[in-house]
């Protein structure tokens, strides 16, 4: 009897320490940001990328790989084409994802292409020019558009028909131009590149999120005419709304993840419950106001039928405003 139970403690034992080894962890983790440096979708990466490893959620420090090209096309090409079953990667999505694939940039590709995977954040857009600029406020700036729509520049870091190109037509279409397809805008290959080109002085506008200005806008190099936000940003008082200077336009991009459709049912668990788990920390919500990003959650099945409610939402959108026929 005294054997049998020293054998069934050795069971246990063992047991318990091949336990964590059975669980699926990540050898390689790699989080693609569909952009270069500096803009948004780099931020969500290498934000996740530090707070997962500093919070031991992953065993290996994660690899951030920007892939820009196609407004986030090459990336989502990439990943269902050719890593489709890759248990290791992660994407950075937002809005400009959901936009992509609203108006079929994507050649084909749909929401159920990938496994969405959360939104754990949102941000507003803003309008900025350089720190000399003629445009004051919105109104000059809004003025010059409908005198004469190809006159200003506006730089972006999502392509044609993006969520960066949409803000300012927004704007430009309650201000009262009839054709807002006409609004001059430069794609860019993610944020940093579009401010390069406004501090270069090759566009005269910027559109963009708060986050990808806010370290140019604190050093002065910028002047931020308007943000998209219901009300003023807490700790950013002096930045008027669009809305109080008479253009009642709200533009927020969610910030989230997906990740390869044929990945196992334990990676896809796992990169889950970590995300979660990423979302509750205080580090990672200081992060977050750090950017001034507000919390967005959506995990699991309440992930997906968001991500396809914001495609329809901006399909609609793009619709209306001529993008989509």
């Amino acid at each position: 009897m005294k054997k049998f139970y020293a054998l069934l403690a050795s069971l246990v034992l063992l047991a318990g320490l091949a336990g964590p080894s059975l669980a699926f962890q990540p050898e390689s983790p790699e989080c693609i940001a569909p952009a270069g440096p500096g803009g948004g979708w780099d931020f969500i990466c290498r934000t996740t990328a530090k707070n997962l490893f500093d919070l031991k959620l992953l065993d290996h420090a994660m690899q951030v790989t920007n892939m820009s090209g196609g407004g986030g096309g090459v990336a989502f090409a990439h990943v269902t084409k050719e890593r489709n079953d890759d248990n290791d990667l992660i994407v950075a999505a937002s809005t400009s994802t959901a936009a992509r694939l609203a108006q079929g940039i994507f050649k084909g590709a749909t929401a159920d292409d990938v496994h969405w995977l959360a939104t754990f954040g949102a941000e507003y857009g803003v309008l900025a020019v350089k720190k000399d600029s003629q445009f004051k406020n919105l109104k000059d700036l809004m003025d010059a558009v409908v005198a004469d729509p190809r006159s200003v520049g506006f730089a972006g870091g999502s392509s044609v028909g993006g969520f960066d190109h949409i803000k300012p037509m927004l704007v430009a279409r309650k201000a009262g131009l009839k054709d807002v397809r006409q609004l001059k805008y430069v794609a860019y290959a993610g944020g940093g590149e579009a401010m390069t080109g406004l501090l270069s002085g090759a566009v005269q506008v910027m559109s963009g999120d708060f986050s990808e200005l806010r370290g140019f806008y604190e050093s002065g190099d910028i002047r931020i005419l308007a943000i998209l936000a219901p009300e003023r940003l807490k700790g950013f008082s002096d930045i008027p709304t669009a809305k109080e200077q008479g253009y009642d336009v709200i533009g927020a991009n969610w910030r989230g993840l997906y990740m390869p459709k044929g990945a196992s049912a334990e990676a896809k668990a796992f990169w889950s419950d970590a995300i979660k788990k990423m979302t509750e920390s205080e580090a990672f919500q200081k992060d977050l106001e750090a950017k001034a990003i507000e919390p967005f959650n959506n995990f699991g099945a309440d992930m997906e039928k968001f991500a396809n409610e914001s495609i329809k939402d901006i399909a609609d959108l793009s619709r209306e405003i001529g993008i989509l026929k």
